[in-house]
């Protein structure tokens, strides 16, 4: 009597897919910080990564494409780092100042972290240079962090904590700007203190509180 033969596993190709697309997003942060943006490849990140040029196109047209989804799912990592449980917003305790300053710590949490740092750095010095590519990183990665700042500052509004006739696109440049610069700039050292510092000079002024006693 014949002994049929066990079917074979079906290949989860979901899985294979999943981790080749893990694998291109490490090669590609991790050649633009060793290479620059410039000297990064498709072919180059296809080797890194050990797969095919053809898979990379097939999902990516371009290696921006490539590079920024890389690099949202990175800062979406980090952002479910910072909020395990849900999607991450700041913050609304009443307390305009503080809310400010938590999200701020954790901002330069970010900007010190390597794995952000190194990629981060490479992909903004580019976008200074590729007024295309810039546009895009503003669209896709900055637009979205920036919104966060405008709802928490409308809502201050609402609560009389913010006058009305200011506008949350402007007054959020007055703590992201100054942080932004020093970053890239490298004009001096983020920590909390400097973050604290800024929320209080935005939020407070730097005019004299009252009379001199």
């Amino acid at each position: 009597m014949a002994v049929k033969k066990s079917a074979q596993p079906v290949p989860d190709t979901t899985r294979r897919s999943e981790r080749s697309r893990r694998a291109i997003y490490d090669a590609a942060l991790a050649l633009v910080g060793e290479v620059g943006y410039p000297r990064t490849t498709i072919e180059g990140i296809a080797a890194r990564a050990g797969v095919g040029k053809q898979t990379i196109y097939r999902w990516w047209t371009s290696k921006a494409d490539v590079l920024l989804e890389a690099f949202l799912d990175l800062s979406e990592q980090a952002a479910r780092e910072a909020e395990p449980e849900g999607q991450f917003t700041i913050p609304d305790t009443g307390d305009l100042a503080a809310d400010l300053k938590t999200v701020l710590r954790l901002t330069v949490d970010q900007l010190r972290d390597p794995r952000f740092e190194v990629p981060s750095r490479a992909l903004a010095a580019e976008g200074v240079v590729d007024e295309e590519l810039g546009r895009i990183m503003m669209a896709k990665l900055l637009e979205p962090s920036l919104q966060l700042y405008v709802d928490r500052l409308r809502a201050a509004q609402e609560a009389g904590q913010v006058r009305q006739e200011i506008d949350p696109r402007i007054a959020l440049e007055l703590w992201v700007s100054p942080l932004a610069q020093r970053w890239l700039q490298y004009t001096g050292p983020i920590s909390y203190e400097y973050t604290d510092t800024l929320v209080d000079y935005a939020l407070y002024g730097i005019g004299p509180r009252g009379p001199r006693s």
